[in-house]
């Protein structure tokens, strides 16, 4: 099979990737490939469907800064409209010619004699580019438990972020394991309509009341007509967030103020001491990712609704067993148990220079150089890398950040006449010496076990800051980091 050949190649169609081949354009580059695994654009925003699926960061803050949407209908999107808005973005900035569907990365690997990356597609398609940017996206990866028996349930098991369409639960008795952020949403939208809920809570997270609402046709109108209006009210929006940064970052002790309104959320919306005793962290408020809803608690108070706080012992072909030995039938097992974030790799294998893989060099920890660049692997870039993922605003900010910094190390390689360009070891480790370091006085640091911490107990998912440092570090390539070697003559 002949080999297509481009000057760059971006792996993944959600926000980071179709955010790059929008900065390509711009900075007059056409010829690139968008290498999709899926049939469609969207990343999780394609996968996630369940019912009552929706962004837990503002609309306004949910979009590209530089591509408003006047159409948000909510407060917080709903899946659907970000999917539609993303389609947008494909249709006006005309990325479709790029897009290469079906094209799971099966192996990625540096040439140093030709000076670019061999890409190898599940489907046998070949790929190859000097650049090579790939979207790491954390929420893409389903996890599942290690239960006993799971394969032996004889009814429908579904993952959250693998609904299936037109799913209908109606009197069903359905089982759901996990209270993280998918399943505060989708538990308020079984109950009622299935004929038993029983939820499976492991530990409980803290939830704040959610300042959701539905957007006035006015409000919608105005922004339309009058973009400042929008920039303004996004403007207003970051800064809110931005702010919520400082207890986590500096001054835990302030989550205090926050923990006390959880609290009162709580026994506001449950009557039960004993229920509310259940629903009651013991971490602090921070530590884990604090969850968003008006209509959770509520639905827990519901006589179709269990809270089942015991461990589970096995899955039986008919329900789910506890550890106290009681087995409740079930009809639909619903997995909201996140995915798999530590040590997460762009698909299939990628090895750079030496033969290094990228697996073994994040055996020990996931690192990266400003989340973007890794030590051994020239003229590759990362988007969502390690460390990038924030606790208190839209990660679309740190997205944004990267597609400057690697925009800025392209002009540099076509300046420069350079044939790659690669971070050196001394500039990652010291990096990363002082996120950890950073990371130590934090809210994400205060004793509990969380998705962010790797085996190790280190944090390789959180940035420890606000978005504008971020932003401030990465507005230019910082080419005295890295190891520039000049094209042959």
């Amino acid at each position: 099979m002949s080999v297509q050949e481009h000057a760059v190649l971006i792996v993944g169609a959600g926000f980071a990737g179709l955010g790059m081949a929008i900065r390509l354009r711009r900075d007059g580059i056409d010829d690139f490939a968008i290498l999709e695994r899926a049939d469609a654009v969207g990343g999780t925003w394609r996968d996630n469907r369940y019912p009552g699926c929706a962004c837990d960061v503002p609309s306004h803050l949910y979009s590209y800064s530089f591509e408003p949407n006047p159409r948000w209908t909510r407060a917080y999107a709903p899946w659907h409209e970000i999917r539609d808005y993303l389609e947008h973005c494909v249709r006006k900035y005309r990325l479709g010619p790029h897009l290469r569907f079906g094209a799971a990365l099966r192996e990625a690997r540096w040439d140093a004699t030709a000076g670019r990356w061999q890409v190898l597609t599940a489907d046998g398609r070949r790929f190859s580019a000097p650049v090579l940017i790939a979207g790491l996206g954390g929420l893409s990866n389903p996890a599942l438990p290690r239960i006993e028996g799971i394969e032996r349930f004889a009814g429908l098991s579904v993952h959250s972020a693998a609904w299936p369409d037109g799913l209908d639960l109606t009197g069903r008795r359905v089982a759901v394991i996990g209270t993280g952020a998918s399943a505060i949403q989708l538990v308020p939208q079984l109950a009622g309509r299935a004929a038993q809920v029983d939820l499976y809570q492991r530990t409980p997270a803290w939830v704040l009341p959610k300042g959701d609402r539905a957007l006035h046709d006015w409000e919608r109108r105005l922004f339309a007509r009058w973009p400042f209006a929008q920039r303004i009210a996004r403007g207003a929006s970051y800064w809110l967030h931005e702010a919520r940064a400082i207890p986590l970052v500096q001054r835990p002790r302030w989550l205090r103020v926050g923990e006390a309104e959880a609290r009162r959320h709580l026994r506001r919306q449950i009557a039960d001491p004993a229920l509310r005793a259940r629903l009651t962290p013991d971490d602090a408020l921070g530590c884990k990712r604090v969850l968003l809803s008006n209509d959770y608690y509520p639905a827990l108070a519901r006589p179709d609704v269990e809270l089942v706080s015991e461990a589970i012992r096995e899955i039986t072909p008919r329900g789910v067993v506890t550890a106290d030995g009681h087995e409740r039938a079930a009809d639909v097992l619903v997995w909201c148990t996140g995915f798999r974030v530590q040590g997460r790799l762009p698909a299939g294998t990628l090895v750079g220079r030496d033969g290094l893989d990228l697996r073994d060099a994040w055996e020990q920890a996931s690192e990266a150089y400003l989340g973007t660049t890794v030590a051994g692997f020239p003229n590759l870039f990362l988007l969502n890398g390690p460390n990038t993922g924030l606790g208190h605003t839209s990660v679309l900010l740190m997205i944004e950040a990267q597609l400057a910094y690697i925009g800025d190390a392209l002009r540099t390689l076509r300046e420069r006449g350079l044939r790659s360009v690669e971070v050196r070891r001394e500039a990652q480790d010291a990096y990363n010496a002082e996120l950890q370091r950073r990371l130590a006085g934090t809210a994400w640091a205060s004793g509990c076990r969380s998705w962010y911490l790797d085996r190790n107990g280190r944090n390789t998912v959180i940035w420890p800051g606000f978005t504008f440092e971020f932003r401030r570090r990465t507005r230019r390539f910082d080419a005295g980091a890295y190891r520039l070697e000049p094209a042959a003559p």
